[in-house]
């Protein structure tokens, strides 16, 4: 009999395979095809501190081997996640969550972990650094070492929870940006976030987006996502959690080979709804194929 756990840090999860923020809603929907309960976790939605409609439409555009998207972290609200959502995920749902928060400036941020941080079903807090900061001529936080310490020291100064860093892939040295959130007090990591795409309507010649440009996520970037990965958890000591073109139970292996300790499943969501269920089911298998007894065995194995 294979083990299938793993650990963030503390917390212990059945299994490695958590929905990204993003692609999951807040699990509601999703409880009506399957047991929400096989997953290890879950990221839910991008939460600011106001509500947020989002960006103007086109948002979405196809590509081969992902998708980009410029929804614009629409939102209810802080208030109504804490108030409505969260609740409404425990009734199906009996599991650590993972709060995914995002902000226009280090205040904003501070104050919306601050209020997660006493939910009790929150395990982690996953601080979303892929935000523009809207004190900074528009540059996102994650882009630039000294913003994202900032923002981690902001965070751990009003919780109490673990928190994880999700970082963006637009840069050309995430290991020192990684560096320098560790420093900062981060209990975690999670990479990568979407990478900047665009697609063009040659018949009408103008962007597929309104936005013009989006993140661009899927089986496409699987390869970066893993050179990352990589790259991150053998520069930093503090767990990380893999994300970026994950869509099999190949891939969550080759990810915790590479160093992550749990890995998200994103764009395959929205192709495939039963995709994280399928690769529950898919691990002991693969596992058992490749002669893995437990998975924490293989975390970081490649050197």
């Amino acid at each position: 009999m294979v083990d299938t756990r793993t650990f963030l840090g503390s917390l212990e999860l059945s299994n490695p395979v958590i929905p990204a923020s993003g692609t999951f809603g807040f699990g509601l929907e999703m409880a009506e095809i399957y047991d929400l309960d096989i997953l290890g976790s879950i990221s839910i939605k991008g939460t600011t501190s106001e509500p947020r409609f989002g960006n103007p439409t086109p948002r979405i555009a196809e590509c081969c081997g992902g998708l980009i998207n410029s929804v614009g972290l629409q939102n209810p609200g802080i208030d109504a996640v804490i108030s409505e959502e969260l609740p409404a995920l425990s009734k199906v749902f009996h599991k650590k969550v993972i709060a995914n928060i995002s902000g226009f400036s280090v205040d904003e941020y501070a104050h919306c972990c601050s209020l997660v941080d006493s939910v009790d079903q929150v395990g982690i807090i996953e601080v979303n650094v892929s935000c523009p900061n809207v004190h900074n001529g528009g540059m996102a936080f994650g882009t630039d070492p000294e913003a994202a310490a900032a923002v981690t020291r902001a965070v751990k100064a009003v919780t109490t929870k673990p928190v994880y860093i999700k970082l963006s892939p637009n840069v050309t040295d995430i290991v020192s940006i990684a560096k320098a959130c560790e420093e900062a007090g981060a209990d975690g990591l999670t990479l990568i976030n979407t990478m900047l795409g665009m697609r063009i309507d040659i018949r009408r010649r103008r962007p597929v987006i309104a936005n013009r440009m989006g993140g661009f996520s899927g089986r496409a970037i699987f390869p970066v996502a893993l050179r990352m990965v990589y790259q991150v958890s053998h520069a930093c000591s503090i767990p990380v959690i893999g994300c970026g073109g994950v869509a099999s139970a190949a891939d969550v292996i080759e990810m915790m080979m590479a160093g992550a300790s749990a890995v998200q499943v994103g764009a395959e969501n929205l192709r495939n709804p039963f995709a994280c269920k399928e690769i529950v089911e898919a691990l002991p298998v693969e596992m058992e194929k490749l002669g893995i007894e437990s998975l924490r065995d293989i975390i970081g194995i490649v050197g």
